[in-house]
């Protein structure tokens, strides 16, 4: 009769046991790394859709700013209220007046939509009507919509001042050259 050794197979339990361990490390890594992924693509995602929504806003100022009459004159047909809609809608002069919403050139369609908020500009304890404009500003708002997992949206409050002469007798003069007089 053979007589059996009693430390075969403790070694196989320790490298099981080290073979686990490592592997288990190695997971956590993977599992960290995948992490670190997916916040760097949200945030290089949520930095494009900033300077998409930037791109609509500077495309819509000039426009806004050259067809003054012809928002006020449209009254509620210019304006989204945001406590109303999720979906606003662009106005159809704007929206020809900025031409194609094309920021990344992919010709794909558009990156982004551009619409017109009043602000809060009610006297005294009147509702706030988002609808009308009192003051001559409203915000213009450009949504990206290129990255709808990471929406980011930019506001500018405009005011319409109107045209005027400059006289250099004024204070300040034409160019910021001093009083004329």
């Amino acid at each position: 009769m053979t007589q059996r050794h009693p430390e075969r197979g403790s070694a196989m339990l320790v490298t099981l046991i080290l073979i686990a361990a490592l592997l288990a490390g190695a997971a956590v890594l993977v599992s960290m790394q995948v992490s670190s992924t997916r916040s760097s693509e949200v945030t290089r995602t949520g930095t494009s859709a900033l300077y998409c929504a930037e791109v609509g806003l500077a495309a819509a100022r000039p426009v806004v700013a050259a067809n003054y009459a012809t928002w006020m004159a449209g009254g509620a047909a210019n304006f989204t209220d945001p406590t109303a809609t999720a979906s606003p809608t662009e106005p159809a002069w704007l929206a020809s007046g900025i031409g194609v919403h094309d920021a990344d050139g992919s010709g794909t369609g558009s990156d982004y939509i551009v619409y017109l908020v009043d602000n809060d500009d009610e006297l005294g304890s009147a509702a706030q009507d988002y609808m009308t404009d009192n003051d001559l500003r409203v915000f213009i708002v450009s949504r990206c919509l290129l990255y709808p997992e990471n929406e980011k949206e930019v506001r500018e409050l405009v005011q319409y001042s109107g045209g005027g002469k400059c006289y250099n007798a004024q204070q300040g003069g034409c160019g910021g050259n001093g009083n004329g007089n």
